[in-house]
């Protein structure tokens, strides 16, 4: 891989990064007042906060926006904090159609639905509507929404950069090398974690794995710690966010990571008794760009059928705790 391919990686994370900031920001600016209302007249049905969460999530593309934005509407009291942990739940099942959508990368099907929701299909629609309402349009609220469609756009077009950039990792021996150096699965789920850490984006970081999938030299063994990692890197923000508010509010953060990181310890015990006890060929095979989306999703589904269940608990052990006092 020569600079310039490394120049270009580097160049296609930072358009995927500004596209899912300019997105995100751009759709809080248009249902930010609205959302606030909705998600302060939530009822004690988990099951309900869940699915608005998931929803939510999906259309403002960042669970830990919509987790930063609970820290608040329960730090202003509009929210109570039992109706908040339903909806951060829902938020991590959400976050996963991005992964979904990217896994559709390079797809060339008969079917022209399939190839429309492509990033490649996708991307330059989203573009052209959104140049048209950006400069067409006399709305404030019109206007931001063809911001957040070309933020979605960009956000692609980084994905495609990536992909591409990342192709002649499939014949670098460092590359190679790196990827053994990281067959110990705790590792890889280490550097997922801080990686996702860092960027404050599960979803980018889940996007960036998808892009260096094409390579074909990402083993399922290594893939799938990191998708662990990833999701409780993505808890930062929202601990950050919780700095300096009420305990309500840092007691919002605090189920988040519980969430992500109870759901990603038990998984990854799971994972490593299978693979010691058994070893599955699978394990050892190249992962695409579908088996990571399928994997978050897989995590996310399992921890919150897991997790909503035993919602009350949770909640009455961690309002019990003195940290939140």
């Amino acid at each position: 891989m020569d600079m310039f391919s490394l120049l270009a990686l580097f160049g296609g994370v930072a358009f995927f990064l500004f596209g899912m900031k300019t997105m995100s920001l751009s759709l809080g600016k248009i249902s930010g007042e609205r959302l606030e209302s909705l998600l302060g007249g939530l009822t004690s049905n988990p099951f309900r906060g869940a699915v608005l969460g998931a929803l939510i999530t999906v259309g403002m593309q960042s669970s830990s926006a919509v987790t930063v934005m609970l820290v608040g509407l329960v730090d202003s009291g509009v929210m109570a904090f039992d109706g908040a942990v339903s909806v951060v739940i829902g938020s991590n099942i959400g976050t996963t159609f991005t992964s979904w959508i990217l896994s559709l990368s390079g797809t060339d099907s008969g079917s022209i639905l399939l190839n429309l929701l492509s990033p490649e299909g996708l991307a330059p629609l989203a573009a052209v509507c959104g140049i048209i309402l950006m400069t067409a349009s006399k709305s404030v609220k019109r206007r931001e929404l063809g911001r957040a469609l070309m933020g979605f756009s960009i956000l692609f077009y980084g994905m495609h950069i990536m992909r591409n950039a990342a192709a002649p990792l499939a014949e670098s021996d460092g590359f190679q090398g790196l990827l053994v150096a990281f067959g110990n699965p705790m590792p890889s789920l280490i550097v997922g974690a801080l990686f996702t850490g860092i960027i404050q984006s599960s979803a980018a970081s889940v996007g960036i794995l998808q892009a260096l999938s094409a390579s074909g030299f990402i083993p399922f063994r290594t893939a799938f710690p990191i998708v662990l990692g990833q999701n409780i890197g993505t808890c930062v923000t929202a601990l950050i966010a919780s700095i300096g508010v009420g305990a309500n509010a840092r007691r919002v953060a605090a189920v988040h990571l519980i969430f992500n990181l109870s759901g990603a310890l038990i998984c990854f015990l799971i994972f490593i008794t299978v693979d010691l006890l058994f070893a599955p060929p699978f394990f050892g095979a190249a992962v695409d760009p579908f088996t990571i989306a399928l994997s978050h999703t897989v995590f996310n589904l399992i921890g919150a059928a897991v997790f909503l269940p035993a919602s009350r608990a949770v909640r009455r052990r961690i309002k019990g705790n003195k940290i939140f006092t």
